[in-house]
Parts: C-alpha cells; sequence; structure tokens
C-alpha cells in the first residue's frame, strides 16, 4: 500500500521523509496555502465579475461566502499532487495543527478531491517517535477550526477592502486598515501623543561613598529634615509639576541644584551611623516555558532580533526537528518534557540544583489553548546546541529555547537582601540615606537562565552586589557626597516586544500573527524601527484620527479583543460564524454603513490636520505626497514638506517655523551662466541643496545637479555651479563595446555611467578630474558583480535558478524577476533553498504595494 503525506514546505517535506519507510510513503510539499480569496481583480471567476461584492471575494448576502481561486503560482503544485495522488491508496494531511494547518489541509481536500481514505494525522514536533505515533492517531479534519480560520480570514478581507479605499480617498494613496493592524497602530499613536504633551521636571539628590569594615559601598539620600525627596514619579507628566496633594516644604521636599551642592559639601564632615538594618530571605522562580510573544519578545532583548525574523528561525528549527511547534500560547509541558529537562538538570548541575517536584505552569494569557504544548527542544534527550550541531543565529535562538526549558526543572534561587538607613548630621539638620544590598545565597536556576541576559554567569555576578556586614549603630565613614541632577523621561516608546507583551496582554491578536503585524505596521509606513523602538510617523496620526472619529470601536481595545474571543468560540464549535459575520458587517452600526457614512461625514483635510498646543499655530497634514507643515508667518500662510526623518514627538514649534522659513525662501541667485545667459539658482529640495539652471517659468523642464557630498551651499561659487551643470561629464569609450563612458551625480552620490551599468565614485575620486582609466576600473569592479554570488538551486515550481546576488544594499536572493534582500543573520554562503523561498514568497506578497517610490512633490493638501 502506497501512502502520500502531505505537508506545508520541503524542508518539512525532507524532516519527515527520514522517519518513514521507504517506499511506502511519498512525503510532498503544498508549498503552504492552494487556495485564497481573490487578490485582483483578473483573479475573480467571471460568473462573479458583475456582483457588486465580487471586489472583495465575500458573498456578503449569502452567508459571507468566500470566493476561492488557484493562485497561478499554485496551479503546478496542485497538478503536481494531483498526479502524486494518482499512485496512493491513502492520503496523510500532516499540516501544522493549528487552525491555519487546518485549513491548508481542508483547502487540498477541496482541490485534490481525493477518491481514496483521508487520515490527518497531528503533531507538535518533528521527530520519529511523534511522527510514527501520529500515523497511528489519525483524526478528520476538525471543521471548526477551519470555520474559525475562515472567519478570521473573511473578517480581515471585510475591514481591509472596506476601509482602506477610504484611507486612500481622504488621506493618501496605498494606506491600508487591518482588524489588529490598526489597534497596534493606535497603541503607537496614543504612546507618542503622551511623549508629545510630556512636560519634562528636573530634581536632585545626592549619593555618598562610604566605607565600613574596609568595604565600600554607595547610598542614595531619601530624606532630609525628616521630609522625603522628590523622585521621578512625583511629577504630573503633562505639567512637571508636583503631583496634586504634594506640598512642598509639607510632605516633600524638592531639591534645587543650588542646595543639593550645598549639602554635598557640608555632609561628608558630618557624624555618620546607621540607625537600621533590615534583613530578609527571599526567592526568585523560574519563568514559563517560552510561548510564541514571550520567545519573540527575549530574543528581541538578548539577541536584538524582530519578530519577523526570530519567527522565520524558530520555524526552520521546527520544521528541522529541533524544537517543538512554534505558534503556541500554551505554557504546558508534556511528562516527556518534563522528565528529559529534569535529566539534564542533574546531569549538568547535580540534584541540588532539581526543583523539589516537577513544574508545570498555567497560561496566563487570555484565551490560550491550554491543549497545545510550549515551545521546547524536540524529543526527550534536550540535546544542546552544540550536540545538535547547529551554528549562527539558529544555535542561538535553540540555546535560549533550550535554557528556558531546562530552567522550568531548576530550583528557586534564594538571595538575601540588606536595606540599612544611615543618618547623616546630628539634631534636626539630618540627611537620611539609603544603601541596598543583595547576596545571591543559591543561584538556583540563574545556573541556566537569567531573563534579560545571554550569559548567566556573568549576571550571577551582576546581581551578587553585598554590603559590608553593617549593624546598628556602626558610624561609616564618608569618603564623597556627590550631588546629582535628574530630569523625568517621557514614557517610552514601544519596542517590537513590549506592543507584542501588550498586545497578549490585552488578549488581541494570535501567536500566529504578532510577528505579521510588526511587519505590517512598518511595511505600510505606519511605523518605523529606529534601533529598537517603533516610532509611528504622521501618516499613522492621521490614520488614526479617521479611524477614530468613524470607527471608534473597530480599533477599541476591548471590542477588539473580544473578537478574538468570538473566533476562538468558532473553533470549539460554541458559535456559528455566520451569524457573527453578519452583525459585525450588516446593520446600522455595521461596517458596510458606516463606511458609507464616512463617505460624506469625513472631512480629508480635518482627519489629516495634526495639531498639538506645544506647535502653536503652526499644523501638519498629510497629503497626497507625505507630510507637511502649514502655518502663517507675517501675515502669510506658508507650506513645506516635512523630512522623512522627522520624529512626531521631537517636533517643536521653532523646528516647524524653521521649516517654513527654509521651505519658503527666496533662491539664492548664484550668477549668470556664461554661455546660456540664464540665472544660476542655488535651492533646497527634500533630498538636499542642488543648483538649477533658470526657474521653473521657461519652458521645458530645467537643467538641475545635486551638490555633490560634503560641499555646503555656502561653499558654492559661480564657476562651481556652472561646473555641476555641465555634468554628466563624457570621459571617452568604452574599450570593448565602444559605448561613452560618463560620470554625472545622482541621488545616491556621484557615479561612472557605462551603458545601463551604474558605478559609485569612491570618497577619494573627484568627479571633475577623474579620467577614462579608473572610470573603467570603477566600472569593471561593479561588472564583475553582475554574476550571481551562488547559485542555490531550481526553483521547485518553476525550475528557474534561485541565485544569491550583490546589490546596493546587500546580498539578495534572486528568481526570474523577483528580488529579495537577505534578513540580519543569513549569508550568501549559508542560506537554503526554504529561506530563500521564503523571502520570495514575502516580497512577492508586498509587490506593488510599497508606499510611493521617488521625488517628493511639492507639498499639497
Amino acid at each position: 500500500m502506497k501512502r502520500l503525506v502531505v505537508v506545508e514546505s520541503p524542508t518539512k517535506a525532507r524532516t519527515i521523509r527520514k522517519f518513514l519507510p521507504k517506499g511506502a510513503y511519498r512525503v510532498e510539499a503544498s508549498m503552504g496555502h492552494v487556495r485564497d480569496l481573490p487578490a485582483k481583480a483578473a483573479e475573480i471567476p467571471a460568473k462573479y465579475k458583475d456582483e457588486p461584492w465580487a471586489r472583495v471575494g465575500v458573498h456578503t448576502d449569502d452567508g459571507f461566502k468566500p470566493i476561492y481561486i488557484v493562485p497561478s503560482d499554485k496551479k503546478k503544485v496542485v497538478r503536481e499532487l494531483k498526479d502524486a495522488l494518482k499512485e496512493a491508496d491513502e492520503l496523510y494531511i500532516a499540516t501544522d495543527e493549528d487552525r491555519e494547518g487546518e485549513s491548508i489541509g481542508w483547502h487540498l481536500l477541496q482541490v485534490l478531491n481525493p477518491k481514496v481514505p483521508v487520515r490527518r494525522m497531528v503533531f507538535h514536533e518533528i521527530t520519529q517517535e511523534a511522527i510514527l505515533a501520529a500515523l497511528n492517531n489519525t483524526r478528520q479534519i476538525d471543521q471548526n477550526l477551519v470555520e474559525a480560520q475562515e472567519a478570521r480570514r473573511v473578517l480581515d478581507r471585510l475591514v481591509g477592502y472596506k476601509i482602506s479605499p477610504l484611507l486612500w480617498k481622504k488621506i493618501a494613496p496605498k494606506l491600508s486598515a487591518g482588524r489588529v493592524q490598526s489597534v497596534a497602530v493606535r497603541l503607537l499613536v496614543l504612546r507618542e501623543q503622551e511623549r508629545i504633551a510630556f512636560v519634562p521636571a528636573r530634581y536632585w539628590d545626592l549619593k555618598a561613598y562610604l566605607r565600613e569594615k574596609g568595604q565600600r559601598f554607595e547610598a542614595a539620600m531619601t530624606h532630609y529634615r525628616g521630609l522625603r525627596l522628590a523622585t521621578g514619579r512625583d511629577f504630573d507628566d503633562q505639567t512637571g509639576k508636583l503631583k496634586k496633594g504634594l506640598k512642598q516644604g509639607e510632605n516633600i521636599l524638592l531639591l534645587g541644584e543650588a542646595e543639593a551642592k550645598v549639602l554635598a559639601q557640608r555632609l561628608p564632615s558630618e557624624p555618620w551611623r546607621v540607625t537600621k538594618v533590615d534583613v530578609r530571605q527571599a526567592k526568585r522562580s523560574p519563568s514559563p516555558p517560552f510561548i510564541t510573544s514571550t520567545l519573540q519578545q527575549e530574543a528581541s532583548r538578548k539577541l536584538g532580533l524582530g519578530a519577523q525574523q526570530t519567527m522565520r528561525v524558530a520555524q526552520r528549527l521546527y520544521e528541522q526537528g529541533f524544537i517543538t511547534y512554534m505558534r503556541t500560547d500554551s505554557t504546558h509541558l508534556s511528562q516527556e518534557a518534563v522528565q528529559a529537562s529534569r535529566r539534564a538538570v542533574e546531569q549538568r548541575y547535580g540534584k541540588d540544583y532539581l526543583s523539589p517536584s516537577p513544574r508545570q505552569f498555567r497560561s496566563k494569557v487570555r484565551n490560550a489553548q491550554e491543549a497545545h504544548e510550549a515551545i521546547r527542544p524536540a524529543g526527550n534527550q534536550m540535546k544542546t546546541a552544540r550536540e545538535h550541531g547547529l551554528s549562527g543565529i539558529d544555535a542561538r535562538v535553540y540555546d535560549l529555547i533550550w535554557k528556558r526549558t531546562v530552567a522550568t526543572q531548576m530550583a528557586d534561587a534564594r538571595l538575601r537582601l540588606v536595606t540599612a538607613w544611615i543618618d547623616a548630621g546630628a539634631g534636626s539638620d539630618v540627611a537620611t540615606f539609603r544603601a541596598s544590598g543583595r547576596t545571591i545565597v543559591f543561584p538556583g536556576f540563574f545556573r541556566a537562565y537569567v531573563e534579560g541576559s545571554d550569559d548567566p554567569e556573568a549576571a550571577l555576578e551582576d546581581q551578587d552586589q553585598p554590603l559590608p556586614d553593617l549593624r546598628q549603630g556602626d558610624t561609616p565613614a564618608c569618603e564623597k557626597v556627590e550631588p546629582l541632577g535628574h530630569e523625568t523621561k517621557p514614557p517610552a516608546r514601544y519596542t517590537e516586544a513590549a506592543l507584542i507583551k501588550m498586545l497578549e496582554k490585552e488578549g488581541i491578536g494570535r501567536p500566529s500573527t504578532y510577528a505579521t503585524i510588526m511587519g505590517t505596521i512598518q511595511d505600510r509606513g505606519y511605523a518605523r524601527r529606529t534601533g529598537n523602538t517603533l516610532v509611528p510617523t504622521f501618516t499613522a496620526f492621521a490614520t488614526n484620527n479617521l479611524l477614530e472619529r468613524q470607527f471608534d470601536q473597530l480599533i477599541d481595545v476591548g471590542f477588539t479583543a473580544g473578537m478574538e474571543q468570538v473566533l476562538d468560540d468558532i473553533a470549539t464549535g460554541e458559535r456559528e460564524a455566520a451569524s457573527f459575520l453578519r452583525s459585525f458587517y450588516k446593520g446600522e452600526a455595521g461596517l458596510e454603513n458606516r463606511v458609507e457614512q464616512a463617505l460624506d461625514a469625513v472631512d480629508a483635510r480635518e482627519v489629516s490636520t495634526i495639531t498639538f498646543p506645544q506647535w502653536g499655530n503652526v499644523v501638519v497634514r498629510v497629503g497626497k505626497y507625505g507630510p507637511y507643515a502649514e502655518g502663517d508667518i507675517d501675515g502669510e500662510q506658508l507650506r513645506a514638506s516635512l523630512p522623512d526623518e522627522l520624529v512626531p514627538a521631537d517636533v517643536t514649534e521653532e523646528k516647524l517655523l524653521e521649516l517654513l522659513r527654509e521651505g519658503n525662501a527666496p533662491d539664492d541667485v548664484l550668477g549668470i551662466h556664461p554661455e546660456a545667459d540664464l540665472p544660476i539658482l542655488l535651492r533646497k529640495g527634500p533630498y538636499g541643496h542642488y543648483v538649477q539652471l533658470g526657474d521653473d517659468e521657461q519652458q521645458g523642464k530645467p537643467q538641475r545637479m545635486s551638490l555633490p557630498s560634503g560641499l555646503t551651499p555656502g561653499e558654492v561659487t559661480l564657476p562651481m555651479a556652472v561646473a555641476l551643470l555641465s555634468l554628466p561629464r563624457t570621459l571617452g569609450t568604452h574599450p570593448q563595446t565602444g559605448q561613452p563612458i560618463a560620470v554625472s551625480i545622482g541621488r545616491y552620490g556621484p557615479y561612472a555611467q557605462h551603458g545601463r551599468s551604474f558605478a559609485s565614485l569612491k570618497e577619494t575620486d573627484d568627479i571633475f578630474t577623474i579620467d577614462l582609466p579608473r572610470a573603467l576600473e570603477l566600472i569593471a569592479e561593479k561588472e564583475a558583480k553582475s554574476k550571481p554570488l551562488r547559485t542555490i538551486g531550481q526553483h521547485p515550481e518553476s525550475g528557474e535558478p534561485v541565485e544569491v546576488w550583490s546589490g546596493r544594499y546587500g546580498p539578495y536572493v534572486k528568481h526570474q524577476r523577483l528580488n529579495a534582500t537577505l534578513k540580519k543573520g543569513q549569508t550568501p554562503e549559508t542560506v537554503t533553498m526554504d529561506e530563500a523561498l521564503q523571502l520570495l514568497a514575502e516580497r512577492a506578497a508586498k509587490k506593488g504595494k510599497g508606499r510611493r517610490k521617488g521625488g517628493r512633490k511639492k507639498a499639497k493638501g
């Protein structure tokens, strides 16, 4: 008997093949979903094209039935699977165990229409034991899970396809709305609004450097003359003043700079005495094993990885059989995993480091699906990354998972915490200081894992901060007192990890969606990643304005979390999908009616306008070509485009006025061109200063040339401008092709050109003195890179090569006319076919949907 097993990816297929008897089983990959809703009008079947709901791809008047099509890039896969099925006596659907995997399996059955017995095999790790057990414990497709996934897909399609065109009409092209994505954007905007409204406050305190029993230690001043010193938490964020109920000199002391410095000078000569010592024992217990969100958060903190990169690595580790399924919200560990972890603890650290009894954890995530298991090393051996032969980022993520899992079965860490209060001075003029110490009595699980630290042993040293053996009545010597000035800080911007944590806390989204959400809000121009933080753009503010005014419920955290619960209820069969979709979409308060109302009710100029009291009378508006400032200067209403790097919370009235003045400053006339007899103007554009021959009123497009890097506007002379306008400069012809070799300046700086090849000039090259041999040398270097660095192999669908090339922004993979840049941690030498296919698939999904390219036009409303 021959059996066909279908999984989602080639890597997963290769791993599973190793565990099945040769000849009896054939394992093939579906390359993800084989059916989906139409992505464009051309894909809508002819019989539906004239229907009013056809563009959405969902029959909103007939139970919200979706139109499914087989995309053109999946037709070959379907054909090959059908051919394989003809030779099989049984079909095994072995897609992932979550709703998405169940849906992929169901769609496979709809497309393949098998006439042989069908079995659904489910496993959460790809090991020989798990695969063989799954073969012997099959079930049918879970229709409830399929309906829950379909309801989510339809819900997201309705929101995206109905609200996104409204955003295009009222704000700017190419924007998108999403059921979860828009809530995430709102959280970023609300935090940025808090930062804009924030008023900093300054306060002072003192730090003393003391010595007792030969050991130096530090103490911080907490009280003076019986009054507690003000700290950051005592100030109102929006006024910068002490909070209500706190009165200077009565129940709190706001220490100023002058007084702090006087005390710092006087206190070292005063008597110091320990008045009280508190000693207490504390324990720390290990964190639960990873779920999807906590893995993403910890990989961000420890390894600097984004959510999408973390999931790519985790997917790879899962499909190669190294870890359990990586999309889960359960912290449960199987008995096999618990026993394996306890063996690993005993072997590596000794019995003393084992927890007294096996630990299990209950998930704190709202609506968690406890039937799943936490992310852990696969199998029952608990091998380390080195024992598996892993390297690079794969090894680092696996090591993170291994340590977190093993730590769950380790003993609590025991600590000794000491707090000492020390008075300086006498009588009523006493300053009170506090010193804190911490000693690790027994490290317990700290030996394996310290949250937020990549080196447990180093972290142990950092956590061990003992005080000398202080006793009441001791008189430590004061070596120095240092005055310290502080300024309150605005609320921190979200990192990807922090935003995921907030979404998870509120019950918004699911393990499979977090990474996608983080990618979408950045790809759509709603946020930029600066360092590790997510900074919302002005476009995010304008979009949030519209959604708050017309779709307030849709971006409400509680409402969105409630929808997640409904989808969970559909997955368990407790709720019917069509009635929920009907109540969401139809009716007076339904999405359909709200969108219709918004076409007339929403004022495009109003929602695109962003104002804050701190900006005075200047406003920021988001227009077709991006954000711009608008304000009155000397009775004249002026506009100026905002630079891309400008961050909303960092905008001040002074900065906006400066941009308005610069953007509307009269052109600097450098002189008259000696040959053209036209004025040469020095102007500033979105990408820097440039010289222009003639004004905008002359016939045809004026000749322009950017200033080269390092040349400031003040250094530009008339002869220099004439030379710039003489570009491009032809140096000669190529000895082989006979084509001209020219040099000029483009958006990215000076370059040499040969046909369609462009080679950037080096810093040591002068565009006005470079000769033909040097230009040929640069072009030869560039054209040598026009060959692939490596051919990975043939694409499984097209048969065409998948190659790695070197590009301006780093190495990228290429298949036919599609390019995708390698991610951080991936190298041309090690990138695999599966990784390349995933990169290409992600790029294909974004192609044509990116932000407007090219130069920004003059600001318009």
